[in-house]
């Protein structure tokens, strides 16, 4: 039976605010039902519920802010309106308010997506077929391809970024918010190895030259969902890392996590990874390459790029965790994630 939700507050998040909001937009009528958490993401805060029939998503930050959240759920709407009509797989956006006078914060509505998180858990047509996990994979370097063909003027994002100089800025913004974190009280040093020879070696390495486009930012298994049937990607989602920059990044970052030998574990643990069967890192750029124009010959820069953020991102966490502003169990986790990332990105090197 749905549950009556409407006079009640669901990880902060004021649902009789939501629905008031939501009588003003005409987005339906009366209560807000079956109402529970989304997980999967460690950072933002997502509610699903339904209203006259329809099943929405609600996104906004986390519920302790940080400086930057508003203003990500706001290039979040930003970026899925001009999504739409693309072919790139997207949640379709609904409504949004920038408003943060009723929840608290930014925060925008978005149709639930029609599919599931393989990272989490397979569905059982899939966990029984290699052939299909294998499609799983390609499906998703096909998707990060038809991001890439986006011409960002076209949609309206000509100013979503600051592409000249994108690969330039990478290092050092990276490498001082990682100094930031010895700021944090019970993180007095930066506890990643090598961090100045990796940062060196991605300096000395830079290509020089490439061409600008979408950059989802933060592309791997578990900011995908999955139809339940088929070997198809209904959605990439979690766009609060989405710039204008070089999207040979996000093929990176994807390889940067990617197991490294078929049932090995990737770097999320993902029951899809350990289930067996996805394509090689050699098939994945061969499928890129044949839907491209993009010079892929520095692959390994952007992979090892990749590793080298990601790391540091995942720290953060770690470091607020040290501090007691994050929870320690995930903290740890995402402190183990870094340095795999960082022991990989080393192999680049060497």
């Amino acid at each position: 039976m749905p549950t009556d939700t409407t006079h009640s507050d669901l990880l902060g998040v004021d649902l009789t605010a939501v629905r008031d909001w939501m009588d003003a937009q005409g987005l339906g009528s009366g209560d807000l039902t079956d109402a529970s958490p989304i997980g999967g993401g460690t950072q933002n805060v997502m509610l699903g519920f339904e209203r006259s029939g329809v099943r929405y998503v609600l996104r906004r930050g986390p519920k302790h802010l940080r400086p930057h959240s508003n203003r990500m759920m706001s290039r979040e709407m930003t970026l899925l309106r001009a999504l739409a009509g693309t072919t790139v797989p997207h949640p379709t956006f609904v409504a949004g308010s920038e408003d943060t006078d009723i929840l608290g914060a930014v925060f925008y509505l978005m149709h639930a997506v029609d599919g599931y998180n393989a990272a989490e858990s397979l569905a059982p047509g899939h966990a029984a077929d290699r052939g299909v996990r294998h499609r799983m994979g390609l499906a998703m370097v096909d998707a990060l391809t038809e991001l890439g063909r986006v011409d960002p003027a076209q949609i309206g994002l000509g100013d979503f970024g600051r592409p000249d100089g994108f690969l330039d800025r990478q290092v050092a913004r990276w490498s001082s918010e990682l100094e930031s974190y010895t700021l944090l009280p019970g993180y007095p040093t930066v506890l990643l190895p090598d961090v100045d020879r990796i940062a060196s070696w991605l300096d000395d390495h830079k290509p020089r030259h490439w061409t600008p486009g979408i950059l989802h930012g933060d592309y791997h298994v578990a900011n995908v969902m999955f139809d339940r049937v088929d070997p198809v990607l209904t959605a990439i989602v979690d766009w609060e890392m989405a710039t204008i920059g070089d999207p040979l990044l996000d093929l990176g970052w994807m390889l940067a996590m990617w197991p490294d030998a078929d049932s090995e574990p990737d770097l999320l643990e993902s029951r899809l990874a350990a289930a067996g069967g996805l394509p090689s890192r050699t098939e994945l750029l061969d499928r890129y390459a044949a839907n491209t124009e993009r010079d892929l010959s520095a692959i390994d820069w952007y992979t090892a790029l990749a590793g080298f953020k990601l790391g540091i991102i995942l720290e953060g966490t770690y470091a607020r965790a040290c501090s007691g502003q994050a929870d320690a169990e995930v903290g740890d986790r995402l402190h183990r994630y870094a340095l795999r990332l960082f022991g990989r990105t080393l192999r680049f090197l060497d």
